[in-house]
C-alpha cells in the first residue's frame, strides 16, 4: 500500500472516531470491559496490592463521573 493510500486511510479512521460522542465511547468501552472480565475470569484471587489498585482506579473512576 501507498503512502497516500495509508495516510488517507488514517484519516479517516480519526475522523470516523472523531464522530463518536463520550458517552458513545464510554459505552464501547464499558462493554469491552465487562465482556472481558466474563472471558478472562481469573482462577486465582488476587494479590492484595492488585486488588488495592483495582479499588482505587474503580472509585477514580466513579469520581470524575459525579
Amino acid at each position: 500500500m501507498e503512502l497516500a493510500e495509508r495516510l488517507i486511510m488514517n484519516s479517516r479512521s480519526h475522523a470516523d472516531f472523531e464522530l463518536l460522542d463520550h458517552k458513545t465511547c464510554r459505552s464501547i468501552c464499558d462493554a469491552v470491559g465487562e465482556r472481558l472480565q466474563q472471558s478472562l475470569r481469573p482462577e486465582t484471587s488476587l494479590t492484595s496490592q492488585l486488588q488495592h489498585l483495582l479499588d482505587e482506579l474503580r472509585r477514580r473512576e466513579e469520581d470524575s463521573l459525579h
